[in-house]
C-alpha cells in the first residue's frame, strides 16, 4: 500500500510517518514545502519530496492509495497578516489535492480544524484560518456527493508532544509554555486567559490517524480530543511561575466544543492526560 502525507516533514505528519514506518508492508512518502516543516523530522524509509501540494500532479507521478492531507497553513492570529499563503496553501492547494485524490481513486484523510466548533459555531468566520477550513469540510462533502471521492474528514485539538513547534509565531501554547518553563521565564498567555481549550497528545492522535485507514471509516466528523477543557490559564498554573499577559488577538475563541461520538464508535479514546504530561516535563 501506498500512502502519501502532505506536510509530512511537519509535527503531526512526521509522528504519523514515523509510527506508519514500523510496518513493512507501507510505502511511504512526504510532499512538503518546508513552510514549517524541517528535514529534522525525516523518518528513515519514507521517500520525500520537495514542492507545493498546489503542484501535486507535477511532484507526485504515482497513485497513492492513501493521502494524509496535512499541508496547510496552520495557526489562527497570523492567518491574518499572511492571508495569501492561507489562500495559497489552505484553498487552492486543498482543491488540487482533491483533484489528484478523485483522478488516482486516493482515500483522503483530511485534517480539518476544530475552530468552526468554537463559540457555538461562530468561530468559523472569525479568522481567515478558521473561514477556509470550514470551507475545506464542506467541499470535501460535495466532492463525495458529487464525484464519490474517499475520504474521512478529523479535527485535531491542540495537539502537543514531542517534536512540536515551541518558538517563533507559529509555536504552540503548551511548546511555548514548555520552552519558557526550562529557561525559567514567565509563561505568557493571551489575554484574558480565560479562553478553554481541549488539549490531545500526539501519540492519541497518530491512533486515531491509524483507525482512518480503513477503507469502511468514511465521512466527517471525527474529532480526536479528550473532552476535557482547561483555561489557559489553568494549563499555565500546571507549569507553575510567573506569568506575564499578552493584547487580546484577533480570532481568539472563548470555548471550545467536542463530540466524540463518532470516534468512539470506530474504537478510538485518548489515553494521556494533560496533567500528567506537564507534571512528566517539570521533571
Amino acid at each position: 500500500m501506498k500512502v502519501l502525507v502532505t506536510g509530512g516533514a511537519g509535527f503531526i505528519g512526521s509522528s504519523l510517518l514515523r509510527e506508519l514506518s514500523l510496518n513493512k508492508n507501507l510505502q511511504l512518502f512526504s510532499l512538503d514545502n518546508y513552510f514549517t516543516g524541517t528535514k529534522k523530522n525525516h523518518v528513515k524509509g519514507v521517500t520525500y519530496i520537495t514542492g507545493s501540494t498546489c503542484d501535486i500532479k507535477k511532484h507526485i507521478k504515482f497513485s497513492p492509495d492513501i493521502i494524509y492531507h496535512f499541508g496547510e497553513y496552520s495557526r489562527v492570529s497570523t492567518s491574518f497578516e499572511d492571508l495569501n499563503k492561507v489562500w495559497e496553501y489552505n484553498i487552492l492547494g486543498t482543491k488540487r489535492v482533491v483533484e489528484f485524490c478523485l483522478e488516482n481513486k486516493s482515500k483522503l484523510i483530511y485534517s480539518a480544524s476544530s475552530t468552526k466548533f468554537g463559540d457555538s459555531g461562530d468561530n468559523r468566520n472569525a479568522s481567515p484560518y478558521a473561514f477556509y477550513k470550514y470551507y475545506n469540510t464542506e467541499m470535501i462533502k460535495r466532492y463525495h456527493e458529487w464525484f464519490e471521492l474517499k475520504y474521512s474528514t478529523c479535527y485535531f485539538y491542540n495537539v502537543y508532544g514531542a517534536g512540536q513547534i515551541s518558538e517563533g509565531k507559529y509555536a504552540t501554547v503548551i511548546g511555548i509554555f514548555e520552552n519558557q518553563n526550562k529557561l525559567g521565564k514567565p509563561l505568557t498567555i493571551v489575554s484574558p486567559g480565560t479562553q478553554h481549550r481541549d488539549f490531545t497528545h500526539i501519540s492519541d492522535i497518530v491512533d486515531g490517524l491509524k483507525i482512518l485507514m480503513n477503507p469502511k471509516i468514511s465521512g466527517d466528523g471525527y474529532c480526536f480530543g479528550t473532552g476535557k477543557s482547561y483555561s489557559i490559564n489553568e494549563v499555565a498554573s500546571m507549569f507553575g511561575g510567573t506569568v506575564t499577559y499578552l493584547p487580546v488577538r484577533l480570532g481568539e475563541r472563548k470555548n471550545t466544543t467536542i463530540d466524540l461520538t463518532k470516534s468512539k464508535k470506530i474504537g478510538w479514546k485518548s489515553k494521556i492526560d494533560l496533567k500528567e504530561y506537564i507534571k512528566g516535563v517539570k521533571k
